[in-house]
Protein backbone atom coordinates (compact mmCIF):
# COMPACT_ATOMS: atom_id res chain seq x y z
CA UNK A 1 0.00 0.00 0.00
CA UNK A 2 1.47 3.27 -1.07
CA UNK A 3 2.04 6.14 1.77
CA UNK A 4 -0.74 8.39 -0.27
CA UNK A 5 -3.23 5.50 -0.08
CA UNK A 6 -2.52 4.92 3.41
CA UNK A 7 -3.28 8.54 4.19
CA UNK A 8 -5.98 8.84 2.20
CA UNK A 9 -7.41 5.73 4.09
CA UNK A 10 -6.58 7.55 7.15
CA UNK A 11 -8.25 10.97 6.62
CA UNK A 12 -11.55 8.94 5.61
CA UNK A 13 -11.99 6.46 8.80
CA UNK A 14 -10.59 10.13 10.90
CA UNK A 15 -13.98 11.85 9.22
CA UNK A 16 -16.02 9.06 9.50
CA UNK A 17 -15.50 8.75 13.38
CA UNK A 18 -15.36 12.55 13.54
CA UNK A 19 -19.16 12.19 12.32
CA UNK A 20 -20.30 9.25 14.58
CA UNK A 21 -18.64 10.17 17.47
CA UNK A 22 -18.45 14.42 17.52
CA UNK A 23 -16.18 16.18 19.92
CA UNK A 24 -17.90 17.35 23.21
CA UNK A 25 -16.42 20.83 22.34
CA UNK A 26 -18.89 21.58 19.50
CA UNK A 27 -21.89 20.04 21.09
CA UNK A 28 -24.38 21.90 21.24
CA UNK A 29 -26.08 22.98 24.97
CA UNK A 30 -29.49 21.87 25.64
CA UNK A 31 -31.96 24.99 24.62
CA UNK A 32 -33.54 26.87 27.54
CA UNK A 33 -36.94 27.92 27.81
CA UNK A 34 -38.36 31.10 28.43
CA UNK A 35 -40.53 32.23 30.82
CA UNK A 36 -42.11 35.05 28.81
CA UNK A 37 -44.11 36.21 31.83
CA UNK A 38 -41.75 36.89 34.16
CA UNK A 39 -39.41 38.40 31.40
CA UNK A 40 -39.13 41.84 29.92
CA UNK A 41 -37.49 44.03 27.43
CA UNK A 42 -37.47 48.04 28.77
CA UNK A 43 -36.01 50.69 26.94
CA UNK A 44 -35.22 54.04 28.41
CA UNK A 45 -34.54 57.70 26.09
CA UNK A 46 -34.72 60.99 27.31
CA UNK A 47 -36.81 63.91 25.42
CA UNK A 48 -35.69 67.77 26.20
CA UNK A 49 -34.02 65.82 28.87
CA UNK A 50 -36.46 63.81 30.51
CA UNK A 51 -36.21 60.11 31.08
CA UNK A 52 -38.48 58.35 28.62
CA UNK A 53 -39.17 54.84 29.15
CA UNK A 54 -41.00 51.96 27.53
CA UNK A 55 -41.45 48.32 26.87
CA UNK A 56 -42.09 45.32 24.58
CA UNK A 57 -44.65 43.31 25.22
CA UNK A 58 -43.93 40.60 22.61
CA UNK A 59 -40.87 38.59 22.09
CA UNK A 60 -38.82 35.12 22.32
CA UNK A 61 -35.49 34.13 22.53
CA UNK A 62 -33.43 30.75 21.76
CA UNK A 63 -31.05 30.51 24.36
CA UNK A 64 -28.81 27.12 24.24
CA UNK A 65 -26.06 27.83 26.70
CA UNK A 66 -23.64 25.87 29.04
CA UNK A 67 -22.36 28.23 31.65
CA UNK A 68 -19.24 25.95 31.98
CA UNK A 69 -18.85 26.51 28.38
CA UNK A 70 -19.92 29.27 27.07
CA UNK A 71 -17.63 29.35 23.49
CA UNK A 72 -20.10 27.01 22.25
CA UNK A 73 -23.33 28.31 23.32
CA UNK A 74 -25.76 30.60 21.32
CA UNK A 75 -28.73 33.63 21.91
CA UNK A 76 -31.03 34.55 19.67
CA UNK A 77 -33.83 36.90 20.76
CA UNK A 78 -36.86 38.03 18.36
CA UNK A 79 -39.02 41.06 19.13
CA UNK A 80 -42.30 42.49 17.37
CA UNK A 81 -41.54 45.90 17.14
CA UNK A 82 -45.62 46.60 16.99
CA UNK A 83 -45.39 45.76 20.64
CA UNK A 84 -43.44 48.93 21.85
CA UNK A 85 -45.34 50.26 24.68
CA UNK A 86 -45.02 53.80 26.88
CA UNK A 87 -48.16 53.84 28.92
CA UNK A 88 -49.60 56.36 26.47
CA UNK A 89 -51.89 55.82 23.73
CA UNK A 90 -50.80 58.94 21.82
CA UNK A 91 -47.16 57.54 21.97
CA UNK A 92 -47.96 53.91 21.31
CA UNK A 93 -50.05 55.08 18.41
CA UNK A 94 -46.78 56.66 17.14
CA UNK A 95 -44.43 54.23 17.28
CA UNK A 96 -45.55 52.02 14.08
CA UNK A 97 -45.32 55.00 11.85
CA UNK A 98 -42.40 55.18 9.31
CA UNK A 99 -40.80 57.93 11.16
CA UNK A 100 -39.95 55.64 14.29
CA UNK A 101 -40.20 51.65 14.10
CA UNK A 102 -42.19 51.54 10.36
CA UNK A 103 -43.61 48.32 12.00
CA UNK A 104 -45.36 47.39 8.70
CA UNK A 105 -42.38 47.29 6.67
CA UNK A 106 -40.11 45.92 9.81
CA UNK A 107 -42.51 44.20 11.85
CA UNK A 108 -39.47 42.12 13.94
CA UNK A 109 -35.97 43.48 15.32
CA UNK A 110 -33.87 40.56 15.83
CA UNK A 111 -30.36 39.65 17.67
CA UNK A 112 -27.96 36.64 16.63
CA UNK A 113 -24.87 35.95 18.84
CA UNK A 114 -21.32 35.22 17.37
CA UNK A 115 -19.91 34.88 20.31
CA UNK A 116 -20.06 34.32 24.10
CA UNK A 117 -17.09 35.29 26.65
CA UNK A 118 -17.19 34.42 30.43
CA UNK A 119 -15.79 37.93 32.16
CA UNK A 120 -16.79 36.21 35.63
CA UNK A 121 -18.90 33.91 38.10
CA UNK A 122 -22.03 33.97 36.05
CA UNK A 123 -21.03 36.95 33.63
CA UNK A 124 -20.96 36.70 29.98
CA UNK A 125 -20.05 38.96 26.84
CA UNK A 126 -22.33 38.01 24.23
CA UNK A 127 -21.10 39.80 20.79
CA UNK A 128 -23.99 39.71 17.78
CA UNK A 129 -25.83 41.73 15.49
CA UNK A 130 -28.67 43.87 16.27
CA UNK A 131 -30.92 44.57 13.60
CA UNK A 132 -34.01 46.96 13.46
CA UNK A 133 -35.86 48.72 10.69
CA UNK A 134 -33.19 47.36 8.15
CA UNK A 135 -30.11 48.13 9.91
CA UNK A 136 -27.69 45.67 11.65
CA UNK A 137 -25.01 46.46 14.11
CA UNK A 138 -22.82 44.76 15.80
CA UNK A 139 -23.21 45.32 19.66
CA UNK A 140 -21.75 43.59 22.78
CA UNK A 141 -24.07 42.39 25.72
CA UNK A 142 -23.07 42.18 29.42
CA UNK A 143 -25.41 39.72 30.84
CA UNK A 144 -25.41 38.53 34.55
CA UNK A 145 -27.06 34.92 35.49
CA UNK A 146 -28.39 34.07 38.91
CA UNK A 147 -29.91 30.82 39.64
CA UNK A 148 -32.11 29.77 41.91
CA UNK A 149 -33.68 26.22 43.24
CA UNK A 150 -31.86 22.90 41.61
CA UNK A 151 -32.76 19.58 39.97
CA UNK A 152 -35.60 20.23 37.63
CA UNK A 153 -36.52 23.19 39.72
CA UNK A 154 -33.76 25.68 38.62
CA UNK A 155 -34.46 28.73 37.51
CA UNK A 156 -31.98 30.82 35.90
CA UNK A 157 -32.05 34.58 35.65
CA UNK A 158 -30.34 36.66 33.05
CA UNK A 159 -30.32 40.40 32.91
CA UNK A 160 -28.25 43.44 32.12
CA UNK A 161 -28.47 46.48 29.89
CA UNK A 162 -26.77 48.13 26.72
CA UNK A 163 -27.23 50.96 25.05
CA UNK A 164 -27.65 51.89 21.51
CA UNK A 165 -27.60 55.06 19.39
CA UNK A 166 -31.20 55.38 17.70
CA UNK A 167 -29.86 57.43 14.85
CA UNK A 168 -27.78 53.84 13.92
CA UNK A 169 -31.02 52.52 13.08
CA UNK A 170 -33.08 55.87 11.92
CA UNK A 171 -35.53 55.90 14.89
CA UNK A 172 -37.12 58.96 14.60
CA UNK A 173 -36.60 60.47 11.49
CA UNK A 174 -37.00 64.24 10.17
CA UNK A 175 -37.58 66.95 12.54
CA UNK A 176 -36.85 63.84 15.26
CA UNK A 177 -33.18 63.57 14.03
CA UNK A 178 -32.26 66.34 16.29
CA UNK A 179 -30.72 64.75 19.18
CA UNK A 180 -31.16 68.10 20.99
CA UNK A 181 -35.07 67.61 21.35
CA UNK A 182 -34.78 63.39 21.29
CA UNK A 183 -31.37 62.19 22.90
CA UNK A 184 -29.78 59.64 20.32
CA UNK A 185 -28.53 57.19 23.55
CA UNK A 186 -31.31 54.58 24.06
CA UNK A 187 -30.55 52.43 26.98
CA UNK A 188 -32.21 48.75 26.95
CA UNK A 189 -32.64 46.61 29.68
CA UNK A 190 -33.40 43.03 30.11
CA UNK A 191 -34.80 40.45 32.44
CA UNK A 192 -34.75 36.87 30.92
CA UNK A 193 -36.11 33.83 33.32
CA UNK A 194 -35.33 30.53 31.93
CA UNK A 195 -35.78 27.03 33.19
CA UNK A 196 -33.58 24.42 31.32
CA UNK A 197 -30.21 26.18 31.74
CA UNK A 198 -27.41 24.14 33.22
CA UNK A 199 -25.88 24.56 37.00
CA UNK A 200 -23.61 27.81 36.81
Amino acid sequence: MSSRTLFSLTLAIALLAAVAHPGTAHAQAKPAQLQAAASQIAFTTRQMGVPVEGKFTQFTAQVALDPKKPEAGSVAFTIDTGSARFGSAELDAEVPKPTWLNVPKFPQATFQSISIKATGPGRFDVAGKLAIKGATRDVVVPVQVVQAGSGAALTSTASGSFTLKRLDFKIGEAEWADTSMLGNDVVVKFKLVLTGLAPL
